[in-house]
């Protein structure tokens, strides 16, 4: 078996938790900071509760890779999708409270048991994915802090 790979990486957002938390599970949120090539389509009915499912896509022309995904851990500020496909591992987002805001660490743990796919992973997108994540977490930043501030004006 492969080797496990690990990314972790963290954001400062100016908002409570149950703001950040909703950014991240909101369907409609979440595609304004998902990246643009990943296309997420819930298996049913959209959910972010324990055993739900959705399909992530990566939108590569002809090929379309697919992550199947189930949500393994939730609470409010945590939730941990494993995924299934070309990749297997877990996405865990977790919120920790401070003093003015929330602090998001978002782990990315995956194995990739195909020798040829791991290869292309270390050589082609090892790095891309990591500024991907640190690009994707701004722009959560950006959509969880706006939401919060027109749910002050309500």
């Amino acid at each position: 078996m492969a080797d496990t790979t690990t990314f972790e990486q963290s954001v400062f957002i100016d908002a409570p938790i149950a703001i950040v938390d909703q950014t991240i599970t909101d369907q409609e949120l979440m595609h304004r900071w998902l990246n643009p090539l990943l296309k997420c389509e819930p298996v049913g009915e959209w959910s972010s509760q324990l055993g739900s499912q959705t399909r992530f896509m990566i939108r590569i022309p002809l090929l379309n890779p697919t992550l199947h995904s189930q949500v393994i851990e939730r609470q409010e500020g945590l939730v941990v999708w494993a995924f299934d496909g070309f990749f297997q591992g877990c996405d865990r987002w977790q919120c920790q409270p401070e003093i003015s805001g929330t602090r998001l660490i978002n782990r990315f743990e995956f194995r990739m048991d195909n020798p040829m796919v791991a290869f292309g992973f270390q050589a082609f997108a090892s790095k891309l994915t990591r500024r991907d994540m640190q690009s994707q977490l701004q722009r959560l930043k950006h959509v969880a802090e706006q939401y919060y501030a027109q749910s002050e004006l309500l």
